[in-house]
């Protein structure tokens, strides 16, 4: 049973990667500006890990400084691969299990304070006082929001938004131009529907006004990447609307991502 549980597994796995292949073989992607070739699993729940280095590679690095919201146990996240590289950061998680999880799991990391946990639920009201309290002031290099719900309206809530990269979650069920937003509801928890979030155009000219411009999304359609506009360079396509980045939902493309064996962090080790 166990064999034809294997079996399976790598088929579905080689499925996968042959359409990211197809997909990658548009003359779209060609362009060498485009983010999604570059995208790698580390530790991001695809292919996250490798588009932000890449982002990071054009840009340069200012603080290696991170603030990630909604992290879940931390092991598949998109500032992990950053913190094992040297990086200091800030996660902000509400769950009770998963706050467990990584004090038991990063326990010297947070011991050495290159990590800060704020066991906190982070909603439009509070997210100004959860940030100012435990952040200090100044830019960081990146800043991730994934709750599964009411990430726009949090980043829409966020006053002095500092970051020099912006990753977001959108709801790729709605291409362009549509736009979309869930209703606000400081109390909303994710029932495994299509009721999340934000279209990437809704986020596209939500950030575009807060000084930021949209530079890529991943191949399965879940994460936008916004880069401060005095930032952004001729490494990147000069076009930043939803229209031109906007990815479709192709979750089941996730399976093709899975980096080697699964996880193990015991004993602990950095890079």
């Amino acid at each position: 049973m166990d064999s034809l549980v294997r079996q399976s597994q790598r088929s579905i796995e080689i499925l996968a990667w042959n359409a990211r292949q197809t997909i990658l073989s548009h003359p779209r992607y060609q362009n060498k500006k485009m983010l999604i070739p570059y995208g790698l699993k580390v530790y991001s729940q695809a292919d996250e890990d490798g588009i932000i280095q890449e982002i990071f590679k054009r840009l340069g690095v200012s603080k290696k400084t991170f603030i990630e919201i909604g992290v879940g146990d931390g092991t598949e996240n998109n500032t992990l691969y950053l913190l094992l590289q040297g990086w200091k950061g800030t996660w902000i998680e509400g769950d009770s299990q998963c706050i467990d999880s990584i004090k038991n799991t990063f326990y010297n990391l947070l011991n050495e304070n290159q990590l800060k946990l704020i066991p906190k639920w982070v909603s439009k009201e509070n997210i100004n006082q959860v940030i100012d309290s435990y952040q200090p002031t100044g830019e960081i290099d990146l800043l991730s929001i994934d709750v599964d719900g009411n990430d726009y309206h949090i980043i829409e809530s966020i006053k002095n938004l500092n970051a020099r990269v912006v990753v977001l979650e959108y709801n790729g069920k709605f291409p362009p131009p549509t736009q979309w937003i869930i209703k606000y509801n400081p109390n909303h928890h994710w029932d495994g529907s299509d009721y999340f979030g934000a279209s990437l155009k809704s986020f596209e000219l939500l950030l575009f006004d807060k000084g930021y411009r949209l530079v890529g999304c991943n191949i399965v359609g879940n994460n936008a990447f916004f880069i401060r506009k005095d930032l952004v360079n001729d490494q990147f396509i000069d076009n930043y609307s939803a229209e031109i980045h906007y990815q479709p939902a192709n979750y089941w493309i996730i399976p093709g991502f899975i980096a080697g064996h699964r996880i193990n962090f015991g004993p602990y080790c950095t890079f």
